[in-house]
């Protein structure tokens, strides 16, 4: 048997989970010539360098649109995340909720040690239309300043979701599995009677109507905007597919418990590129990777996949021809949108996978969010109280989260056996993954639930288990939109303490707001954004004019409407990723109405498969086409999905309970 090239293009979360799988997983079948061995070959493209190790330097922290920056560009300094930040802890239950690929790599790698608690605050700040608030504090008293149909105003903002999911959702009916899902996507219809000014009616597919225009026809101009301000996110509130944006905006699934890794979720990619080499070497597969170079065009042909890379110094420019026996395009849409583009002129010989119509219909099926994060250093908390002072509207970040973990934590604690039955199956309130603003509250639903007072020793082992120090966020209307706050989490703790935070999280609407201020008043642009890969290169310092920007607006959200800037501490150090940039041109994707989801789950990822007498083995993973965009889920996922099907390597959990794409 001749060897074996197998090529990925990508170096961020789908493409290492690919070459990890193709190295580590099981075959489901007794001879399977699908399966790497001894003498085959494995290479790793990246358009970027990533800081793998002392090893592999790079640029910048791995992991794609996961971006974790440490102060100063030290790992022993606190850090923050300028990416995507945490998953979703599954508990290894058949049914439990959670991100299950994600939590089964960490278990995998050895990294369940790092997994820390990433949870967010249960009465976040509020600043909007110049009015500051908590969320506790809405009411008819103490409105939301808009005047919105049936008085939304006097609830929080996100009870505009559930108004709308009221079309086909209620919280006793409606799909809560990962399977009843993939259903709704194609068969969720609007099944109550519309008023005659509904411009739609009861049977409509919900996958053919987008996701503004039906909030927008529920909620009324001053409703759907009080909810697109006050959710945080503008990506929320797009024109997305409502059926599945029913699913990514759903209030009525369990309360879910959030985890990131304690040395920055970059570290997860960092274990992955690791153990990538070490299981090459152990297996005698020859792993070439290649930094600063990305796939320029791909052609099918009878002998195999023909393709053409390019240099991240002359990115248009040819620089090798090459051939593999299976290629996965390990990309978002713009990436793999530039390597349609040069594939079209090929002179090679062969078919042309991409450029396909019903491929680039299936390509165009997602829509592409640009996103925009700024990250500040400080020597003080100032956005907290503490004994040094207060805000006058200080983040609220300490609240009360029971888990399954701290049950287990409880009982080993000699906890009394009869009460922590009565808390975990207390319904009103459920204690249980639930968040309480403050102690008084959580040890108040406690006492209810086991109908006895506790002791102190009681109260002092419950409450320090529960005790939950958040992330925020705090948002608001203004361009920084929402405020994550990540505080002192230096590894070591030693030297000058030092305090991060996200001081903008932005999508979509207000991007351009900032990167018109990347140059500042007196600089002209060199540049064009097309040849600005500055998500490879990694965070960016802030200009003056920026972190002045930051500096009013945050101002404005923690003292007040009329507060000056120089409230906000002058910061140790600022710096941003503007993900609207290439290679990725978007911070997440969202699907489009008018699609069957499912289908093109199950299509793109051997986009052959729409091409009339064509099997090629060009695949395509990653999170744009999968069931969990914006996650590392699913970029995991799909990349599974592909292995499964296609290579004939076992899963590596059930999938009974889990699809890992919409099934047929």
């Amino acid at each position: 048997m001749s060897k074996k090239t197998y090529s990925i293009f990508g170096a961020g979360a789908a493409g290492l989970y690919t070459a990890w799988r193709l190295l580590d997983g099981k075959s489901k079948l007794a001879k399977n010539e699908k399966m790497l061995v001894k003498g085959d070959v494995l290479e790793l493209y990246d358009w970027g360098k990533y800081d793998f190790s002392k090893k592999n330097p790079g640029t910048r922290e791995p992991g794609a649109r996961v971006c974790t920056w440490h102060y100063k560009d030290d790992k022993d300094n606190s850090y923050l995340e300028l990416g995507g930040m945490r998953y979703l802890y599954w508990d290894g239950t058949p049914e439990g909720p959670g991100h299950r690929l994600v939590t089964k790599t960490i278990e995998e790698l050895d990294l369940k040690k790092d997994s820390v608690p990433f949870n967010e605050s249960a009465d976040p700040l509020m600043s909007l239309r110049s009015k500051n608030m908590y969320i506790s504090d809405i009411n008819s008293n103490q409105p939301a300043p808009y005047f919105a149909n049936n008085y939304a105003q006097d609830a929080p903002p996100d009870d505009g979701f559930t108004t709308i999911q009221s079309v086909a959702i209620t919280q006793t009916s409606g799909p809560t599995t990962r399977r009843e899902w993939c259903k709704f996507y194609e068969e969720g219809r609007i099944n109550i009677d519309m008023p005659d000014s509904s411009v739609y009616q009861k049977g409509d597919l919900l996958k053919e109507i987008g996701y503004w225009n039906l909030g927008y026809d529920m909620l009324g101009q001053e409703g759907f905007g009080y909810l697109s301000d006050g959710n945080g996110y503008s990506s929320n509130v797009v024109n997305s597919n409502s059926a599945q944006s029913f699913n990514v905006n759903d209030e009525f699934l369990p309360g879910t418990e959030y985890k990131t890794l304690i040395k920055g979720y970059s570290s997860l990619f960092d274990s992955l590129f690791e153990e990538v080499e070490k299981l090459a070497k152990q297996k005698g597969i020859t792993l070439n990777y290649y930094p600063n170079v990305r796939l320029r065009s791909i052609i099918h042909t009878k002998s195999g996949v023909n393709f053409t890379t390019a240099t991240r110094k002359d990115p248009d420019a040819l620089a090798e021809r090459k051939k593999c026996d299976a290629a996965f395009l390990a990309m978002p849409r713009a990436a793999i949108d530039l390597v349609a583009q040069a594939s079209r002129y090929s002179d090679d010989e062969g078919t042309d996978v991409l450029n396909h119509e019903k491929v680039q219909l299936y390509l165009e099926s997602v829509l592409m969010e640009p996103s925009y994060k700024i990250g500040m250093f400080f020597d003080t908390p100032w956005w907290r109280t503490t004994e040094a002072g207060s805000p006058t509207y200080p983040a609220k970040l300490t609240s009360y989260f029971l888990t399954q973990e701290g049950i287990e934590k409880l009982k080993k604690e000699g906890f009394p056996s009869n009460y922590l039955k009565k808390i975990e199956s207390a319904k009103n309130p459920a204690i249980l993954v639930n968040s309480f603003n403050d102690k008084v509250s959580f040890i108040t639903a406690v006492e209810n639930a086991i109908e006895e007072r506790l002791t102190f020793k009681q109260e002092k082992q419950i409450s320090t288990v529960a005790e939950l120090d958040t992330i925020g966020p705090s948002i608001t209307d203004m361009p920084i939109r929402q405020v994550v706050y990540f505080g002192d989490n230096a590894r070591d703790g030693k030297g000058k303490k030092v305090y991060g935070i996200l001081a903008s999280y932005d999508d979509i609407l207000y991007a351009t707001f900032w990167k018109a201020l990347e140059l500042g008043p007196d600089a002209t642009r060199e540049i064009p954004e097309s040849r600005d890969v500055q998500p490879l290169e990694g965070p960016r310092e802030a200009t003056p004019v920026m972190v002045k920007m930051l500096r009013s607006q945050l101002a404005s959200l923690h003292f007040g409407p009329q507060a000056d800037y120089s409230y906000v501490p002058e910061p140790l150090e600022t710096k941003y990723m503007d993900w609207s940039l290439p290679p990725f041109n978007a911070g997440y994707h969202a699907y489009k109405s008018h699609y069957n989801l499912g289908d093109v789950q199950r299509k793109i990822r051997k986009p052959s498969q729409l091409v009339p007498n064509t099997d090629s083995e060009i695949f395509i993973v990653g999170e744009t086409y999968s069931n969990d965009q914006a996650w590392v889920e699913g970029a995991f996922c799909t990349a599974e999905s592909v292995l499964n099907d296609f290579f004939g390597i076992e899963p590596i959990i059930d999938e009974k309970y889990y699809p890992f794409i919409s099934p047929e």
